[in-house]
């Protein structure tokens, strides 16, 4: 099994008591290289587990990828002291740009070009009459929060899923860079059949910049619903694309940036 976090000694120093050297868990970040019929193609630093997931979900943004059928193979190694994913697409299958430089886990969009949804939206994002209730959105961070297992052991993973309107959640997916933690989920959903996530929303555990609205897009969901906030980008984009943007939901709390008509309050 893929390690996600590891122990360092640190010297930890209370409020009222001397400093004391310990063990402390960390959250792993290492690199993952994707190769493309024998070509890297991009290095994503990222926590490692569910490799394979955040791969197809990184496809759904940068490739022409929209349904299982379209990958021929997806096979993890290890190379060179380094983890990598051999990448064979479906004959016709657009493939994706070469990023020039490693993709940092604080950067879902670096060495990309283009910042353009449009080829990306595919598909109306939510049925006709579709709503959801205020109280269903105040819960879900809560809700998420209770399942990240890496974030209680070392307070350094953001965290991803994707929810439907009563609240239930799919599978958490958790990873030090907050577009990974949405690449796995979105990766999880294309396997189970589940693109595009009409009527669903996306939960995200840290803000929400470009590059999370740009997943969003990709994977046909309603909404974000979000932790912390947006950026003026992401709100723009959110409001071209007809989503549902709730953003600073905490304790009952939120603002809606986007998609307000969408709520109900029960």
């Amino acid at each position: 099994m893929p390690v996600s976090t590891t122990r360092r000694a640190v010297v930890r120093i209370e409020a009222d008591g001397e400093p004391g050297r310990r063990p402390d868990d960390l959250a792993v970040e290492s690199p993952l290289v994707l190769g493309l019929d024998g070509e890297a193609i991009a290095t994503l630093m990222r926590t490692p587990g569910h490799d394979i997931d955040l791969t197809a979900g990184w496809l759904v943004v940068e490739s022409g990828v929209r349904a299982p059928e379209h990958i021929a193979l997806l096979r993890t190694c290890r190379e060179d002291d380094t983890d990598r994913v051999h990448i064979t697409l479906r004959e016709g299958v657009a493939p994706p740009r070469p990023r020039a430089f490693v993709t940092s886990a604080a950067c879902g969009v670096c060495s990309a070009d283009v910042l353009d949804l449009r080829p990306l939206a595919r598909s109306a994002p939510h049925s006709p009459g579709w709503t959801v209730a205020a109280e269903v959105l105040a819960g879900l961070p809560d809700t998420m929060r209770r399942r990240q297992r890496a974030f209680d052991r070392t307070g350094a993973v953001h965290a991803a899923a994707l929810a439907d309107a009563t609240g239930a959640l799919s599978a958490v997916r958790e990873d030090v860079g907050r577009h990974n933690a949405v690449d796995k989920v979105v990766g999880r959903a294309l396997f189970d059949g589940e693109l595009p996530a009409r009527d669903r929303l996306l939960v995200v555990s840290g803000r929400v910049s470009f590059e999370i609205v740009q997943k969003a897009v990709a994977a046909g969901v309603a909404g974000i619903v979000a932790v912390s906030a947006p950026s003026s980008l992401a709100v723009d984009l959110a409001r071209e694309h007809d989503l549902l943007l709730a953003g600073m939901v905490r304790q009952g709390r939120m603002n809606v940036y986007s998609g307000d008509a969408l709520l109900t309050a029960r």
